[in-house]
């Protein structure tokens, strides 16, 4: 992963994130990375899952920058356990295996982050930025890992402005964004947003992102 510069103008309130990675160069570079931007703090590092774990209980951090892949226990494992305990935590997973079995297990369980190791660190500060805002974001080079043979049925129950708002959501986008890029309001985004929710079957609009992009109605 190299860095391409300093990313946006950070926000008011830091974005205190935790990062676990078993590689200790890559924890390393990150770590000193989010050290030197001044919309981030770094509350801890560890290079296993159990220790991880003991970071987010201590310091109960905004996210947990994972590694999809560690000694014990991995990133996919950690995030189901803080969704059984209902954790405001959100994790974001950090991988250099871009394997659609593992991506799909994750969205499963409430990930709402992923990046390849090897993006440019930029891309890593825009990914945490969105998730820290309440979105979600997936590399764009996973997307097509991701796609899948969609469902006719879903397909047809979706409308396009349904699957227009979604697609915006997956790209990070909060409902005032999409509003303009649609030139629709916001409620009518959150209206959309309720009626897809609704069709899925899905209970939190991530959910709903996940189960568009798991089938292929969204890109």
């Amino acid at each position: 992963m190299t860095a391409a510069g300093n990313g946006s103008a950070a926000a008011s309130t830091p974005i205190r994130c935790i990062v676990a990675d078993d590689h200790p160069a890559i924890l390393d570079a990150v770590c000193r990375f989010l050290e030197s931007e001044s919309g981030f703090e770094l509350a801890g590092r560890a290079n296993d899952g159990e220790g991880a774990l003991r970071l987010i209980d201590e310091h109960e951090p905004q996210i947990a920058l994972l590694d999809i892949r560690m000694p014990g226990i991995g990133g996919i494992d950690i995030a189901a356990k803080l969704a059984a305990m209902s954790s405001p935590v959100s994790v974001v997973l950090f991988t250099a295996y871009p394997e659609r079995a593992l991506l799909l297990a994750a969205l499963d369980v409430g990930v709402r982050g992923f990046i390849l190791k090897e993006a440019p660190l930029d891309e890593l500060l825009r990914a945490l930025r969105i998730v820290a805002g309440g979105g979600s974001y997936i590399d764009p080079s996973l997307a097509g890992v991701l796609a899948g043979p969609a469902t006719n049925e879903r397909m047809l129950t979706l409308t396009k402005r349904e699957r227009d708002v979604l697609r915006l959501l997956s790209e990070g986008m909060r409902d005032e964004q999409a509003g303009r890029t649609l030139s629709i309001s916001p409620l009518t985004v959150r209206t959309h947003v309720q009626h897809a929710m609704s069709k899925l079957k899905c209970d939190t609009r991530t959910q709903a992102v996940a189960v568009a992009l798991r089938e292929s109605l969204i890109d």
